[in-house]
């Protein structure tokens, strides 16, 4: 169902990945994990390792699971599930099985879960964390569009796999 690539020969714009597209972060294990959609994030080359880097607010459910797991998955969909990434980004795990409620199928990869559906799966192993600061914005206006005192967590994570759909 899925191939193995490197992520050097991904053909998709990273950019587009996240902006475009939107993303399913995933975090945890088959008996338990959450899951959001993410907009937001980036991917390159830092300390001679391919890395993703994406963000996730503390009152997000799915950060509890990237605090006490060592891997996230990204999985990117058609645009057919842009109904499912609506509502996986809308409502909290705490109230709705996702996977149930949206019909996606989640399945056990490298580092975690991810979903039968998804055209793109991007495995990671975390290798940095740190909490955003207000006094480190150099563009205070980012402060009053995006935010409410609730900053970002940023986890950065080696690539570890990346499959594709055959």
């Amino acid at each position: 169902m899925f191939k193995k690539i490197l992520i050097k020969d991904l053909k998709e714009n990273a950019v587009s990945l996240f902006d475009d597209r939107w993303a399913l972060l995933t975090s945890g294990d088959k008996d338990s994990y959450n899951t959001m959609t993410v907009s937001w994030g980036m991917m390159g080359e830092l300390w001679n390792k391919d890395v993703c880097t994406v963000f996730v607010r503390p009152q997000r459910y799915t950060y509890e699971f990237m605090e006490k797991n060592d891997g996230f998955t990204l999985s990117i969909f058609p645009e057919e599930y842009r109904k499912a990434l609506s509502f996986c980004g809308s409502k909290s795990g705490r109230d709705y099985d996702k996977a149930k409620e949206t019909g996606l199928v989640p399945f056990k990869c490298e580092q975690g879960i991810a979903f039968e559906q998804a055209e793109i799966i991007i495995n990671c192993k975390k290798l940095y964390v740190q909490d955003m600061k207000e006094d480190c914005f150099l563009d205070k206006s980012i402060i009053d569009k995006c935010y409410n005192g609730d900053f970002h967590r940023i986890y950065v994570g080696e690539i570890t796999e990346v499959l594709i759909k055959e």
